[in-house]
């Protein structure tokens, strides 16, 4: 049986995801891992029996022996990674964002056309069973015209400081990191609409919060308390061509009662509840009738989704399967993911214009 040749770009915290999945699929075979940390690239080579180890990507992508790459790396190198995986010719999966700006994005785009390589998004809300689910009721009809839908993760601790806590590493705070899923887990069962304005505020009140006490949280390997230069909280209102709107919510800290994670759809037969748990509400013998499917699991399940993902990665490489998160998507996100910090800086609502290059508040913006 032919295997898929798998490179691993960057041995942080979110590499341990992509390398147990593609360790446990049977037409894979990892093959080598870069890291500018040759120590760390090394522990995990060690790890999982990957026979190449490297301490620049550019290296990784000149072996012949790669046929397809995870890109696992700060925000700010994803877009340049992608574009030189491509034109050397092999397949990407890119963690999320695309791209720290719509210009880069694009550029990726570009390249996956030229190359004729296939690179997926790594949204990897979509491959949940929960949501794939949804998608079924959504696509369906079951759930009628979708005309709103309203997302929160708002943690009321954790900053996880470091590159997450960087702008010019990350490209922003908890609306880039973590607010990217949610957006986009709603747009996507929205039927993705196109976005054509956004009205959105970015805050920075709180800082780190490193002096609280009792409470732990997520901190990344680099965590520094004194480097924290993205928003708390951002909130924002993306509305879309056929009349639906999207709110959303994300905070890192917040003086909340407790953490909250919640996403949610409403059509005119019907809504889901996909978070915390799902729960689907339709209308049945004019009663109100909640439905719980019978599922293994109700609740998001991180590494359960990371396996999915991968493996459905692997069965678009080998021509099996069309990509549930095309790179256009990871564009898509990208203007609406730049329209929210343009909106927030220049204090105004900011129509998308989807020929248009990146918006020059967004370009040139230093922090956020």
């Amino acid at each position: 049986m032919a295997k898929l040749r798998v490179g691993i770009i960057g041995a942080g915290s979110i590499s341990g995801s992509h390398l147990h999945a593609y360790s446990v699929h049977p037409e894979v075979e990892l093959t080598a891992i870069a890291d500018m940390n040759g120590e760390r690239a090394q522990e995990k080579a060690a790890s999982y029996g990957i026979p190449h180890v490297y301490d620049n990507y550019k290296e990784l992508l000149a072996n012949p022996e790669i046929d397809a790459v995870s890109i696992c790396t700060w925000n700010n190198s994803h877009a340049e990674i992608a574009v030189a995986a491509l034109d050397a010719g092999k397949h990407v999966l890119c963690e999320k964002p695309l791209a720290q700006t719509v210009d880069q994005a694009l550029a990726v785009q570009e390249a996956v056309e030229r190359s004729g390589k296939l690179l997926l998004v790594g949204f990897v809300r979509r491959y949940a069973d929960q949501a794939q689910l949804v998608k079924q009721y959504a696509d369906s009809g079951q759930l009628g015209e979708i005309y709103y839908a309203k997302a929160s993760a708002i943690r009321r601790l954790g900053n996880p400081g470091g590159w997450f806590a960087d702008a010019s590493r990350s490209g922003g705070g908890p609306l880039i990191d973590i607010g990217v899923h949610m957006i986009d887990l709603c747009w996507y069962l929205m039927g993705k609409p196109k976005p054509v304005s956004v009205s959105g505020n970015t805050y920075r009140k709180l800082g780190n919060r490193s002096h609280i006490e009792g409470l732990s949280f997520y901190k990344a390997a680099d965590y520094d308390a004194s480097l924290n230069d993205v928003e708390d909280l951002a909130n924002a209102l993306i509305r879309f061509e056929n009349g639906a709107s999207l709110y959303v919510d994300i905070s890192y800290t917040l003086h909340a009662a407790q953490n909250e994670m919640s996403s949610k759809i409403y059509g005119t037969k019907g809504g889901v509840e996909i978070d915390p748990k799902l729960v689907i509400v339709t209308e049945q013998f004019n009663k109100i009738v909640n439905i719980e499917p019978q599922l293994d699991h109700l609740t998001f399940q991180f590494q359960e989704s990371f396996d999915l993902e991968i493996a459905h990665f692997v069965d678009c490489c080998f021509g099996k399967a069309e990509p549930i998160s095309p790179v256009e998507d990871g564009v898509e996100l990208m203007r609406m993911l730049q329209a929210v910090y343009e909106s927030a800086e220049l204090g105004t609502e900011v129509v998308l214009n989807k020929d248009a290059a990146a918006p020059a508040a967004a370009a040139t913006r230093e922090g956020v």
